[in-house]
């Protein structure tokens, strides 16, 4: 009974609170993660030698720091040059940062996937070489890319837990405080495990449906 109510009066209550955070930070980065993505995909792809660098060296910078030393960075690191942001804004921005990266590769790959004819045939209907990789090539390689985004955003909803660490009190964060105050780990991150195990199912169920949805026809045997 009084593990009952401890559940009912505590622990959910406590954990809807974090969850609603967790949900803002995941809100706020993944749409920007995913424009950013695509924008970094094409600058190299298909950019100047100068843009070709600058997007090259972001996603290399991005995936040689772990996401907790760029969250320190931005939180603890920029104030010194006269940079300040929130506890909620810096990992916010860490998580676009991380988020974009990773999806420029997956939105890459399917960019060279795209055979290079139809932008010879697109130029030569009068399109601009701008026009062509919007309207016919970008369609295209980001249908090719839904498995690999739809996987990073899975990524993204368990590393938001990290925001604690700037004491952003999300879904991880509000269970550490109420384990540590009654001693109740076995039963708290059990919880914890379950809401995040409830996100990832949700967005794979969604992912699976979009996927079929958006196909590309004779691809993978469909």
């Amino acid at each position: 009974m009084e593990t009952m109510l401890f559940i009912s009066d505590i622990l959910l209550p406590a954990l809807l609170e974090g969850l609603v955070i967790t949900l803002q930070l995941i809100v706020a980065a993944a749409p920007f993660g995913f424009l950013l993505g695509i924008g970094i995909a094409v600058g190299r792809t298909y950019g100047g030698r100068a843009t070709e660098f600058a997007c090259k060296a972001f996603v290399t910078f991005i995936k040689g720091c772990p996401l907790l030393l760029l969250l320190f960075m931005l939180y603890f690191g920029l104030p010194s040059v006269g940079i300040s942001f929130s506890p909620f804004v810096a990992a916010v921005i860490g998580f676009i940062c991380c988020n974009a990266a990773y999806n420029s590769e997956y939105i890459r790959g399917a960019l060279l996937s795209v055979k290079e004819g139809q932008m010879i045939a697109a130029q030569a209907l009068g399109m601009t070489r701008t026009q062509a990789i919007r309207f016919i090539i970008l369609p295209q390689a980001l249908r090719r890319a839904i498995p690999g985004i739809t996987n990073e955003f899975i990524y993204l909803i368990k590393y938001s837990s990290l925001a604690y660490m700037l004491t952003v009190i999300e879904l991880a964060g509000a269970g550490k405080i109420v384990a540590t105050k009654y001693f109740t780990y076995t039963e708290t991150f059990l919880f914890v495990g379950l809401l995040y195990l409830g996100l990832v199912t949700i967005t794979t169920v969604t992912a699976d449906a979009i996927e079929k949805k958006y196909a590309v026809p004779g691809a993978m045997g469909r």
